[in-house]
């Protein structure tokens, strides 16, 4: 038999038959036990494949992609270029790459196959995802996260987000360079981090909140003790001895052992830290971190989505008020005293991110927030300071 008497697909998808019979006689094979049989599969001389060497390997490689990874999208989860995978159904594949999106060649064969590959992806990883569970989401062993949503929720097919960890840990300089932030700022908010100045950044999904928070904390003393609170561990603290790192916990298959955000925020402030790092709140457990901010923890970071620096704040608001029993003026005073510094982080439809405001937060006036700009960005160029030096020595050092 030899490769042009079958279709690529059709040469795929009986091979493939082949293995899962061989597999047939084992509960749950190790990637290296079932490479191992795909191996042996391939190589069987009774189908006697006239097939090159090359070629029978990448047929191999692409079984195994199909049974334990992505099938055929797993060459952009290999790429490290490629920073976000969309797929809308099997025919209409998109990634990022480079803060832009494109449209990939790829396909799948059909809506089954790619279901199917999808829900075997995430039962590899003890996730479910099926009729009864059609939304799930899922971290991976390198930090990135996948969420996917099967039909009928998707009337055009299986959808699946991937944002991948890339790993990549940016410094002050390099931001700096690539126009992300000005030095003067950059200095500025280096020495709030120093000066233990409570910091909370903003901004949509994918503008670069976390990557900066991981910069920020750099500046954070050595000798300090920091409890770093995550949905997924993505925060990379480098040179802190004394740190103490926590993960939420998803619901296992039947609903229980689920170890959410606040809670981890709870337990942090009986280890004795001196700063807490949220990674995102974006519910009830606002309460918890306002509460924390508010009981000896200056100098914390956390950041949350947002379309500009008073819109995270009213947010922020609606969300303890989720949480708490707290009158609407008490929650927002307590905002005011726990949060000094709130920075807006801005993605342009060019894919370009940049910090477009840094505001000081004042003492509430009754039920509003009073927000004093710093910086503030001239049309997506440069951030541009429009207070004087000695009001930003008030700020960085003393209370307002």
């Amino acid at each position: 038999m030899t490769e042009q008497e079958f279709d690529p697909v059709e040469l795929k998808d009986k091979l493939t038959y082949y293995v899962l019979n061989s597999l047939s006689s084992e509960s749950d094979p190790s990637d290296d036990r079932l490479k191992e049989i795909i191996t042996d599969v391939v190589n069987d001389d009774s189908l006697n494949l006239k097939i090159p060497l090359d070629r029978k390997r990448d047929i191999a490689l692409n079984i195994f992609n199909s049974l334990r990874r992505l099938d055929v999208i797993e060459p952009l989860m290999e790429d490290p270029e490629v920073t976000e995978i969309m797929v809308n159904g099997p025919k209409n594949i998109f990634y990022e790459k480079a803060g832009k999106l494109y449209r990939s060649d790829i396909v799948f064969k059909d809506p089954q196959t790619l279901q199917t590959v999808i829900s075997c992806f995430f039962a590899n990883q003890n996730r479910p995802l099926n009729e009864a569970n059609p939304i799930s989401d899922l971290r991976l062993p390198d930090g990135s996260r996948a969420n996917a949503v099967l039909p009928p929720i998707a009337p055009d097919g299986p959808i699946v987000t991937i944002r991948k960890f890339t790993g990549i840990s940016h410094d002050i300089v390099t931001l700096i360079r690539q126009g992300f932030i000005s030095e003067e700022a950059a200095r500025f908010l280096c020495e709030c981090v120093r000066e233990r100045k409570t910091i909370f950044l903003c901004g949509g999904t994918g503008s670069g909140k976390t990557t900066f928070l991981n910069t920020l904390s750099s500046f954070i003393p050595k000798d300090e003790r920091v409890i770093t609170i995550e949905d997924s561990a993505e925060l990379s603290l480098q040179g802190i001895a004394n740190l103490v790192r926590l993960e939420a916990r998803l619901p296992g298959p039947d609903g229980n052992g689920e170890v959410n955000i606040g809670s981890m925020i709870r337990a942090a402030l009986r280890m004795r830290p001196d700063r807490i790092i949220v990674g995102e709140v974006r519910g009830s457990e606002s309460a918890d971190m306002m509460h924390a901010l508010n009981t000896g923890h200056p100098g914390s970071m956390c950041t949350g989505h947002a379309n500009s620096c008073i819109e995270m704040l009213e947010r922020l608001t609606a969300m303890v008020m989720a949480g708490s029993s707290l009158p609407y003026e008490a929650i927002v005073t307590q905002l005011s005293m726990g949060i000094d510094i709130i920075v807006h982080i801005r993605r342009n439809k060019e894919g370009r991110r940049f910090i477009d405001e840094i505001s000081a937060v004042l003492p509430s006036r009754g039920k509003e927030f009073a927000l004093e700009q710093l910086y503030i960005n001239n049309g997506g160029q440069e951030l541009e300071r429009i207070c004087s030096e000695e009001y930003l020595s008030v700020i960085r050092t003393g209370a307002v």
